[in-house]
């Protein structure tokens, strides 16, 4: 009946397909899941008889209706979804399945690697959990078979992490201190894995060792990430504890799993708990530390979190150890730069409803610049706080080289269009600049950020050729290597104080005036090269009235006019996003 059966792509994205592929997996017990591919198998009337998807490496929502069970479809579509990840670079395959389907699975190679009493992790392939387990001893090295284990996701790496570490390693004779892979956090698997690494450095028996799908990932903890207890919450837990039962712990010879209390998230409360009741039977103790406290309030990444996403860089500071805080810095400047950008309307500028006065550039465009701008971000701040640490004046040459590295890296994301080269040369030097002052000083003092900014800028030597450099040439204006040189005295003098005292009254309306009254003032370059000096000055005009007689109407207006006359005030943007900064770095 089937023997001449076609597999075919079933996107999702149609909402059609997915209402059939919703019921027919309810038909079967199981629920629709995130999936990158689905694939159907349908009968001549178009009816779902066999389905199942991809997210990665992961086979998910495998179902075959049960008048084609025994036809073989399952394994041809088992078959099809191995092939789709092949071609997909995939070395081994995983499924997360019932354990009725363990049959099925094993025929096609494929091996129980976890199990919990409704659902069954499998893998096939040379690779997998033997290559992690292989890298696990290899850290191991001889150490004996009475170590401990954390696994943490530290996003970021607080000082409540830092006191776990610290207590768990004065019992332990090894510690090994596990990040969680992914990158669904605010803070990238790099960034949280180096954070951690750099805490711990100075502590001789812990060891810090690489994450991977097997820990408290979206393949055995989905929900996790989600950050909701559901149904099948338990189920997750209990395959990623088994997971770490059979292969991670024997493998570091661990014995001992350390912990934090809980007081506040329900999901880790819940896993903690389980963790409790199941690991003793593999002969694992689990030992609780009680949360680092400070002010009467559980230090955790969560509220850390808040605080950075408050815009203030020393409440969140308060919450990080030292080595953490280049990487609050950089966030904070990749935050300002989308603020900017997301600022919806600006005249003439790429924000959510238009591409402003651009024909190449878009918003996704500039996400993606922002995106391939941060790692270099992080690099300036702790350049910065290493010269900080050590008492050194940053050396010029070497803000200038990570500045080429970034600048190279933006434009290989946007296919060489220049969205962001002004933002990240005064987002650089300041990135650089607060932690340098951060690492000496224990916080950002203005007067020693501009002192700073101003020494390093020093260093520099004018560009030829640019657009900017040739409007300074020819209107005596000034550019942005002056304006950096000068320590940014209007920012600091007159932007910053406006936008916080707009932030007071009308948060809602404080970046929009905050973007007129600098482009009232700044001699935009941008602007310069696009329609000539004397528009310009009228740009500058037209910004003050309408500050004066503000509106939302008006910046619409505005918005429009600009496109007709090809205007983009793409330097005050730059300063726009450099005053967010800067009052998060102060505040």
């Amino acid at each position: 009946m089937y023997d001449n059966f076609e597999i075919c792509d079933m996107p999702l994205s149609l909402k059609s397909n997915r209402t059939k592929v919703e019921r027919f997996l309810a038909d079967s017990g199981l629920r629709l899941e995130d999936v990158d591919y689905y694939a159907a198998v349908t009968d001549d009337d178009g009816n779902i008889i066999a389905s199942g998807g991809l997210q990665g490496n992961v086979i998910k929502c495998i179902a075959v209706g049960e008048a084609a069970r025994e036809t073989g479809l399952s394994n041809k579509l088992i078959s099809h979804l191995i092939g789709m990840a092949s071609q997909q670079g995939a070395d081994s395959v995983k499924v997360y399945t019932k354990p009725d389907n363990r049959t099925v699975f094993q025929s096609m190679g494929f091996r129980v690697i976890a199990s919990a009493p409704h659902a069954i992790l499998m893998e096939n392939g040379m690779r997998g959990i033997g290559a992690y387990t292989d890298y696990l001893r290899h850290m191991r090295g001889d150490r004996p078979d009475d170590a401990a284990a954390i696994v943490m996701n530290a996003n970021p790496f607080t000082l409540g992490h830092n006191y776990l570490i610290r207590q768990a390693a004065q019992a332990a004779s090894t510690l090994y201190v596990i990040a969680v892979r992914e990158d669904r956090s605010v803070f990238s698997y790099a960034e949280r894995l180096a954070m951690i690494k750099a805490a711990c450095e100075e502590m001789d028996n812990v060891v810090v060792v690489e994450g991977s799908d097997y820990a408290i990932s979206e393949l055995t903890f989905p929900t996790y990430f989600l950050k909701q207890v559901t149904d099948a919450t338990d189920t997750h837990i209990t395959l990623d504890l088994d997971l770490f039962a059979r292969h991670i712990a024997p493998a570091l010879g661990v014995t001992t799993r350390y912990v934090g209390s809980e007081p506040i998230d329900a999901l880790t409360a819940r896993y903690n708990e389980l963790m409790r009741e199941q690991l003793p039977s593999h002969g694992i103790k689990v030992e609780t530390v009680e949360r680092l406290v400070l002010n009467a309030q559980p230090v955790s990444a969560s509220s850390m979190r808040q605080a950075l996403n408050g815009g203030s860089l020393s409440h969140a500071a308060a919450l990080v150890p030292k080595t953490t805080e280049p990487y609050l810095i950089a966030h904070l400047a990749t935050d300002a730069l989308r603020a900017e950008l997301y600022t919806t309307p600006k005249p003439g500028l790429v924000d959510r409803n238009d591409n402003g006065a651009h024909k190449d550039m878009n918003l996704a465009l500039m996400d993606k610049s922002i995106d391939a701008l941060h790692p270099f971000m992080v690099r300036l701040a702790l350049y910065g706080n290493t010269c900080g640490e050590h008492f050194e004046v940053p050396d010029a040459q070497e803000v200038r080289q990570i500045g080429i590295e970034a600048e190279k890296a933006m434009l290989n994301a946007t296919g060489g269009v220049n969205t962001h080269r002004g933002a990240l040369f005064a987002m650089g030097l300041t990135v650089m600049a607060a932690a340098w002052c951060m690492a000496r000083d224990g916080m950002v003092n203005s007067k020693q950020l501009r002192e700073l900014i101003n020494q390093v800028a020093d260093g520099f030597t004018p560009t030829t050729g640019t657009h900017g450099n040739n409007a300074v040439n020819a209107h005596r204006v000034t550019g942005a290597l002056d304006l950096a040189k000068a320590g940014y005295p209007q920012l600091y003098n007159e932007w910053l104080p406006a936008y916080r005292e707009w932030l007071a009254s009308d948060a809602t309306t404080a970046c929009h005036r905050l973007l007129l009254l600098i482009m009232s003032q700044l001699d935009d370059t941008n602007v310069i090269h696009r329609v000539g000096y004397e528009q310009a000055q009228q740009v500058k005009q037209e910004a003050r009235a309408l500050l004066d007689n503000y509106s939302m109407a008006g910046i619409e207006q505005m918005n429009r006019d600009y496109i007709a006359r090809n205007i983009s005030p793409g330097g005050s943007a730059d300063m726009v996003a450099l005053t967010l900064f800067n009052h998060a770095i102060l505040n």
